[in-house]
């Protein structure tokens, strides 16, 4: 297989890469980068479980050549806290208690970020038909919603931006 060099920077980290040409950003985020908050699930872009942050844009993952996000800054769910200090919105989804067994929420919460960033004091319906995309099967998305609502409120209260 045809390799390429590839930069990324992940969650703020430079990363100088061989990558098989065919390889998605997923794979090389979870099987060269070691990080496993990015989730496989569907690989076709249908469940969000793999959803990053490229230049603050929201993309699934498993759909994006790695080669694609050469010289782009990525972020996960992993990227988004600071010193230590959880974003607003990962905060909001543990006070929500929106996390069940845990593995669509990276995803959600980078959509949360994208949506937060978009439009910062969204209705139910745009949270709703922003997570479309994000498939769950424990919960009945209340608490999720209930949580991007309590961290747009954070956020704006706070006069602080989704992203950056």
């Amino acid at each position: 297989m045809n390799k390429l060099a590839v930069n990324l920077k992940v969650n703020g980290r430079d990363y100088d890469l061989s990558v098989a040409s065919n390889k998605t950003l997923l794979e090389v985020l979870r099987d060269q980068l070691d990080l496993p908050d990015t989730k496989y699930g569907c690989g076709t872009g249908e469940c969000g479980a793999c959803t990053v942050l490229i230049d603050g844009k929201v993309i699934n993952s498993c759909l994006t050549l790695a080669a694609a996000a050469d010289g782009k800054a990525i972020t996960t769910a992993i990227g988004l806290e600071k010193d230590g200090q959880l974003h607003p919105v990962q905060e909001a989804f543990v006070e929500e208690t929106a996390v069940q067994c845990g593995y669509c929420i990276p995803g959600m919460v980078i959509k949360t970020v994208g949506l937060l960033e978009q439009s910062p004091d969204p209705s139910e319906a745009e949270i709703r038909h922003w997570l479309e995309g994000n498939i769950c099967r424990c919960t009945g998305y209340e608490k999720i919603v209930a949580a991007v609502k309590s961290a747009s409120k954070k956020m704006t209260n706070a006069g602080v931006k989704a992203v950056g």
